[in-house]
């Protein structure tokens, strides 16, 4: 197999490790930016060159800052509503249960089930219990839409990589 065909392969298997990159973020329980990151590090270690280098340090720093600012943002809005991190694992592991009960979408209703009979469980109120679970699930969506955006802007490195390496070499 000559160099070129060598590159093709590790290039499309990349960006398919970047859809399943994407998705994790959205879907918890695949791995997300990470997957990115390493995806872009193979593909600069196999690759070489300027191009692929480059890409592997934006796309290394956009996936630090997507995860730390959703981390961070979430986080705090958490920390200043007192929501405490066990109902979100109770939310987590609800999901991961959710998914063999409803295919596709038992991931977003049993998180929501399973966090909002936490917190009403802790809150000791139904009421109380659906206003903090909405806080919550306000907070992760906002953290996972960052981080989201700063993957697809990483996607956007990535391909212009890509086109750069292809039509230069």
């Amino acid at each position: 197999m000559d160099s070129l065909t060598v590159q093709i392969i590790v290039t499309v298997l990349v960006g398919l490790a970047y859809i399943v990159g994407l998705v994790g973020i959205i879907v918890p329980v695949l791995p997300g930016t990470i997957t990115v990151v390493i995806a872009t590090l193979i593909w600069a270690i196999i690759i070489g060159g300027w191009t692929s280098w480059g890409a592997f340090g934006i796309i290394l720093v956009l996936g630090a800052i997507g995860m730390t600012t959703s981390y961070v943002l979430t986080g705090r809005t958490l920390h200043r509503a007192e929501v405490p991190m066990w109902p979100i694992y109770v939310g987590i592991a609800s999901g991961i249960v959710g998914i063999f009960v409803i295919p596709f979408l038992g991931l977003p209703i049993g998180f929501v089930i399973g966090l909002y009979i936490a917190e009403a469980l802790r809150q000791k109120d139904a009421k109380k219990g659906m206003s903090s679970a909405w806080i919550a699930m306000k907070a992760l969506g906002l953290g996972i839409l960052i981080e989201f955006s700063l993957a697809m802007l990483s996607t956007i490195v990535f391909a212009i990589a890509v086109v750069v390496h292809f039509v230069t070499a």
